[in-house]
């Protein structure tokens, strides 16, 4: 295995449902830390949302690893932002026997 080259500053966000007032909810979403990540570009489609053209784009992001229970850990559900981008973790796997480093498989939509 090569050594990742972490390049890349990420915000990993976690979702919250807040009540809106109307008695139902929200989802705002929580800053949970930075990692430093390598961000690969895997595969992309286009797809329709609601009848708008959509570009979902797949990612492989390597941070690194840190134990299980731990908040800095990432989670599926949970996603990162780079800016204005959104990565949605879709999958988490050790990248190693080690665990020094977890592989995240994230999707990035936007709208076409």
């Amino acid at each position: 295995m090569t050594t990742p080259r972490l390049n890349r500053r990420l915000e990993l966000e976690e979702p919250q449902r807040v009540p809106d007032g109307a008695g139902g909810f929200v989802t705002q979403w929580q800053v949970l830390g930075t990692l430093w990540a390598q961000v690969t570009a895997r595969t992309g489609r286009e797809t329709a949302q609601s009848g708008a053209p959509i570009s979902a784009m797949s990612y492989r992001i390597v941070v690194r690893g840190t134990p299980f229970g731990a908040p800095d850990r990432p989670r599926p559900e949970q996603r990162f932002r780079d800016g204005e981008r959104l990565f949605v973790i879709q999958a988490v796997a050790e990248e190693d026997a080690d665990g020094r480093y977890i592989t995240c498989f994230a999707t990035e939509e936007t709208a076409v």
